[in-house]
């Protein structure tokens, strides 16, 4: 996985494999055996002009699909272009651990809001 920024300072995705094709991608997940599955999520769910809060929500909705512990086994890297530091920024376990929070919380109220069966 490769990502960064095009001369016109739109963000880029590529994967390449070992014979060195390469492909072009908005998200894209690598790895596991559910690689399948969350490139289908993000597929679904991925929506052209996220915002930086939605879209690392997204990441965290799909990393909640095959992490069990929530944000104690999950990385999430920021890059952003034109930002004064080049350096990319990774969430510390405690910025995750709100996202987690609130997609859990959302969830809850999701089964809460369904009505029960007669």
């Amino acid at each position: 996985m490769l990502g960064g920024f095009d001369s016109e300072g739109n963000p880029v995705l590529y994967q390449t494999d070992p014979a060195g094709t390469h492909s072009s991608w908005k998200a894209q997940v690598i790895g596991g055996r559910n690689a399948k599955s969350l490139r289908e999520f993000l597929e679904k769910n991925w929506k052209e002009g996220l915002e930086e809060e939605d879209a690392v929500t997204l990441a965290v909705r799909a990393l909640l699909e095959v992490v069990d512990s929530g944000a104690k086994n999950m990385e999430v890297c920021i890059v952003k272009n034109g930002s004064k530091s080049t350096t990319p920024t990774i969430m510390s376990e405690s910025e995750l651990d709100e996202y987690v929070a609130k997609i859990e919380a959302e969830k809850e109220e999701g089964a809460s809001a369904v009505p029960a069966a007669e």
